[in-house]
């Protein structure tokens, strides 16, 4: 087969198209892992780095060029599409996230304001567009967004929570206001990532990275339906969608139903047994352990062999974490990696 562009490779992959190698890219590869992005965090705050489209691109393209992915992700945050909501959000240092005021009433969804993103986030719009004149088509660009049940976990908690007990007793105790949420966060996220294709994005991820603490059936009622309007809404935008979330293996039929042309596994599910669940009818995502890039070379390389022998060469499947990249993560090992999956792959299956 000819060699493709990185950009090729992995909107083929997304697609199950055959590819020359497996393609890979990784969570959160735009961070405080790479030296590039601290000397920046030393001047600027990360919202700071959003609201202005200059720094926002430079970040995204710096581990591109560090590391040789075959996708950039573009460096924003999921939680930027509550503040024109009316959400006063601020990253309190070793704390992450804070809410200041956050939901726990009807009348305080009744006060969350429609959003026009082209208008109040027309800065990660602009930072979609630098980025994409930077790359040239090279190289794969993806916008993302929160799904709308972990968006209104961080709402109702207030940031960060271990057991989700403020989110699921509105649930549970108030089914009205937690649907009224929902369709107003999801239709929020719909306009948002259409307006992000509209901008550049060639593919688009939706993060539900605090679903995996419902069960199926809790699953099914309060955050499927949502998710699931988001990804018909951009059903004819023309570019693939990416269906994130951790915890999830009892939930991967259900997210396939939802949506999404590449379905993300994590680290703690086998590779081949998610796939196989999923019918091998979309794509796959993952799924390396991110720990594992702490691990000695031999046993590094044991490890992302195992995901690519577990992928099998079957067209679909885009080399990833089964979460995003910590933050003291050794900048060399991830490197290595992105070579071995290229040097690695396999052929693809009959």
């Amino acid at each position: 087969m000819e060699t493709l562009t990185s950009s090729q490779r992995f909107l083929n992959a997304c697609w199950q198209k055959p590819v020359d190698t497996t393609p890979v890219w990784f969570m959160r590869q735009a961070g405080r892992f790479l030296s590039e992005y601290r000397a920046i965090r030393a001047h600027h705050t990360l919202l700071e780095i959003c609201a202005q489209p200059e720094l926002a691109a430079q970040v995204t393209l710096q581990p591109v060029t560090r590391l040789g992915v075959d996708a950039a992700i573009l460096f924003a945050d999921i939680l930027l599409p509550l503040v024109p909501m009316g959400i006063q959000l601020e990253f309190a240092a070793g704390e992450g996230p804070v809410i200041h005021n956050p939901i726990r009433s009807a009348a305080d969804v009744a006060a969350l304001r429609p959003v026009e993103p082209r208008e109040s986030l027309a800065n990660v719009l602009a930072a979609i567009r630098i980025v994409r004149k930077e790359l040239d088509g090279t190289t794969a660009l993806i916008g993302f967004a929160g799904a709308p049940f972990t968006l209104a976990s961080y709402l109702i908690e207030g940031g960060s929570s271990r057991n989700l007990l403020k989110t699921k007793r509105m649930m549970y105790s108030d089914p009205q206001s937690w649907r009224r949420l929902m369709e107003k966060l999801a239709q929020v996220i719909a306009d948002y990532l259409s307006a992000q294709i509209d901008a550049g994005a060639q593919a688009v991820q939706l993060f539900d990275s605090w679903v995996g603490t419902l069960t199926p059936d809790d699953y099914r009622e309060y955050g499927l339906p949502y998710s699931k309007s988001i990804f018909a809404a951009l059903q004819n935008k023309g570019v693939p969608t990416i269906h994130f979330g951790t915890g999830t293996a009892s939930l991967l039929p259900l997210m396939k139903e939802a949506g999404g042309n590449v379905i993300g596994i994590d680290w703690q599910t086998p590779l081949d047994w998610a796939w196989k669940l999923l019918d091998h009818q979309v794509a796959v995502q993952g799924n390396l352990d991110p720990v594992a890039f702490y691990a000695p070379e031999g046993e590094l390389e044991k490890r992302v062999e195992r995901v690519l022998r577990q992928a099998g060469g079957r067209p679909g499947h885009i080399f990833n974490l089964g979460h995003g990249i910590l933050p003291d993560t050794p900048v060399d090992q991830v490197k290595r990696v992105v070579d071995l999956v290229h040097e690695w792959s396999y052929q693809p299956v009959e």
